[in-house]
């Protein structure tokens, strides 16, 4: 990776590439699970322009952040999946 920043997710340090969406990097991780609905279903990103709602993750302790419309940034700590509680 060129141009690579670090984040946390669920607590693990990872690389990705700068300019990339929270939700385009969750993805390239292998990330498939973002939220669990109130029916504990996995939810992930529908249409990735933030209109469905399904990405919401929490963003340095901000939770319900759309992934698909904020860039990543050094130091960002993101919580999905089972590490988050996005109803």
């Amino acid at each position: 990776m060129s141009d690579a920043v670090e984040i946390s997710v669920n607590g693990r340090t990872v690389r990705v590439d700068h300019g990339l969406t929270v939700a385009a990097a969750l993805l390239s991780l292998g990330e498939t699970i973002f939220r669990v609905s109130e029916l504990g279903e996995p939810r992930a990103p529908l249409c990735g322009m933030g209109t469905c709602y399904e990405c919401r993750v929490s963003i340095d302790g901000v939770e319900r952040r759309r992934a698909c419309l904020v860039r990543v940034r050094p130091g960002m700590r993101v919580l999905v999946g089972g590490g988050a509680t996005h109803r």
